[in-house]
């Protein structure tokens, strides 16, 4: 992907916010949306995408996160700044990550094989969910900062959601390296903050159009 336009910028920092604010969800309620947990889980398995929305199967699939992240981008009392702690935190493991060439090939090998058991799982079975999550221990949580999730404790040492949320954080380090491949930077969250604000509101709009279309 070549361009670096503030709409491909908002979907793919929708995608990191999506992905954390489920996690979020399953720390202290232990359910989530599963309609956006799944293009989470299908952006792993994405390749060679033709186009950033094709990274989440359309623009559909990042409507919760361009929501978020419509509400953080405001600020004020809409922003939760637990949420943007966790952003901040997998934005710079990304960093780390992309300087760490062997755990790059680890993480690619590793979703490769997940990729291959799709032909007898669908995505959203444990064994794949388990997977996924074995892949992020092995490799993203070996690095610093560490994610501490917050919420309950009843919900964070269930097994399930254990691998739920080790899943997304996988997912929000994929949007994490989407963000910086089509040119975001931490800047341009600070200076290019209108602009920014603009590409999601005509991203929401636009689902709003087709949403409407389709009805």
């Amino acid at each position: 992907m070549t361009t670096h336009t503030e709409r491909d910028q908002a979907l793919a920092l929708a995608g990191i916010y999506q992905a954390v604010y489920l996690t979020q969800k399953i720390g202290k309620s232990g359910v989530m949306d599963t309609s956006a947990f799944e293009p989470c889980i299908n952006s792993l398995v994405v390749t060679n995408p033709e186009s950033t929305e094709a990274v989440f199967g359309g623009v559909n699939g990042v409507t919760l996160g361009l929501n978020i992240l419509n509400k953080q981008l405001q600020g004020g009392d809409s922003r939760d700044i637990e949420l943007t702690r966790y952003v901040i935190a997998l934005l710079e493991l990304e960093r780390k990550l992309s300087k760490n060439p062997k755990m790059l090939k680890k993480v690619a090998s590793g979703l490769e094989t997940t990729k291959a058991r799709l032909e007898h799982f669908h995505l959203l079975h444990s064994n794949i969910l388990s997977q996924v999550a074995d892949i992020y221990t092995n490799t993203i949580s070996t690095l610093t900062p560490r994610i501490m999730i917050q919420g309950e404790q009843l919900h964070l040492q269930n097994p399930d959601n254990v691998s739920k949320i080790r899943s997304l954080l996988l997912a929000g380090i994929r949007s994490a390296m989407l963000w910086r491949q089509v040119g975001g930077k931490k800047r341009k969250v600070i200076f290019g903050r209108k602009k920014l604000m603009a590409a999601v509101q005509a991203l929401l709009d636009e689902h709003a159009a087709e949403s409407s279309r389709l009805h």
